[in-house]
């Protein structure tokens, strides 16, 4: 086997090949240096050679047989550092029992893998594989830049009840995560505002959910900037208003039927009529839903009505639809409806702001369901550090979210 083999098939070079063997199915190569002995730290050639250290590193495999290379590394005086040393291995970095090539190649199986998958692999623990691609993650995504960004979406997002919630903020043009902060509200903003000013960005518009606490903050930090409350949720906050007035519909009905009617049709009167399936009668139960109770028509029809507003041509027809839509829905005497018009008029600036912009926090949604999806294929993490880098790194996610 000649040296250079060792360079384009692990990275090896200025070392020369000693000598091989097969010890418990693996293959160990032996390797002595070849390039001039030099202190580590200031670099010098005037040095004093003091002994070897043999030191076994372990390498990208061949196939299921692992690698192994057994180095003697020479222990040196330095006469302008008078200390006495290791020289420097070039194919590893310091205090590190396997190589770099090893180290890019569990990065890259942690892609398409589970880490656990990886070490089993590698025949290396689940924590060394672990810190292998924390490393990794930290050099390249470990501070998001921030210069360039000008448009931003911000949300909360809840982990159960030992992650609590996170918030996060993502730059709606690269669709990557630029801040995580623990908890939710300004405070888990704070740090986000200092790197902001830091960087010197111009931050244009900030698409999120219509939360006094976010919107305060941006107000306070982003003068500037656009507020755009997002589509997404202000038909979430209309669903959930409408699923609580199914609820006490159902509870107060006192006839058979109209519980029978009623039961089951939570998801009906959330869809999207074009989303029904005639094959299973979705479209014949809901309308019996909804001819039982005027109220619940009343509220089911304006919600439909209610989406359109983000399909009007220019900004002078979305505000006259949204004063038309807030002045019926005053004048039906339902309750949820009355407390969604008075917040469309507080929020109004917010929604029609995107017809300035045309964004929404779509991307971040989607985000939302990756990091879930990452967690649960994890089965959570407890390094709350490499958590975080995770997130910040999965916008480049290719592949299945794995842990």
């Amino acid at each position: 086997m000649s040296t250079s083999i060792l360079y384009h098939g692990w990275g090896v070079r200025g070392y020369v090949y000693d000598g091989s063997d097969f010890v418990e199915g693996g293959v160990v190569f032996y390797l002595r240096q070849k390039t001039p002995l030099r202190c580590p730290v200031c670099r010098s050639t005037q040095v004093i050679a003091r002994g070897t250290v043999e030191r076994r590193f372990k390498t990208v495999p061949i196939g299921l047989k692992p690698v192994t290379l057994v180095l003697p590394v020479q222990r040196v005086e330095c006469r302008a550092c008078r200390t006495v040393r290791q020289v420097e291995v070039q194919f590893a970095d310091a205090r590190r029992t396997y190589t770099k090539t090893l180290e890019r190649y569990a990065v890259e199986l942690c892609r398409v893998a589970t880490i656990q998958d990886a070490a089993r692999h590698l025949r290396m623990s689940w924590d060394t594989v672990k810190e292998m691609e924390k490393r990794y993650l930290q050099r390249a995504f470990g501070t998001p830049p921030l210069r360039q960004v000008r448009a931003i979406a911000i949300d909360e997002l809840y982990l159960g009840k030992t992650g609590k919630f996170i918030t996060i903020v993502l730059d709606l043009e690269s669709g990557a995560i630029v801040h995580v902060g623990q908890g939710k509200g300004d405070e888990a903003l704070k740090s986000f505002w200092k790197r902001l000013r830091r960087a010197g960005a111009t931050i244009e518009a900030v698409a999120m959910d219509m939360s006094p606490a976010y919107a305060a903050a941006v107000a306070e930090h982003l003068p500037q900037a656009a507020l755009i409350f997002d589509h997404f949720h202000v038909i979430k906050l209309f669903n959930q208003k409408l699923t609580d007035l199914r609820r006490h519909l159902y509870h107060e009905a006192t006839a058979k039927l109209q519980k029978q009617v009623l039961k089951g049709t939570r998801w009906l009167l959330l869809k999207r009529p074009d989303h029904l399936d005639p094959a299973k009668d979705e479209v014949q139960r809901l309308h019996e839903a909804l001819a039982l109770n005027q109220t619940l028509a009343t509220a089911y029809y304006l919600r439909e009505e209610l989406c359109e507003f983000w399909n009007q041509p220019d900004k002078a027809l979305a505000a006259a639809f949204l004063q038309d839509w807030i002045n019926r829905a005053f004048t039906t005497g339902v309750r949820i409806l009355h407390d969604i018009a008075r917040s469309l008029a507080c929020h109004r600036t917010g929604l029609l702001a995107y017809y300035d912009f045309k964004l929404t926090t779509a991307k971040l949604e989607g985000t939302n369901r990756k990091i879930r999806t990452l967690l649960s294929r994890a089965y959570g993490y407890r390094d709350k550090e490499f958590f975080t880098l995770k997130l910040y790194a999965l916008h480049r996610t290719k592949y299945a979210l794995v842990g």
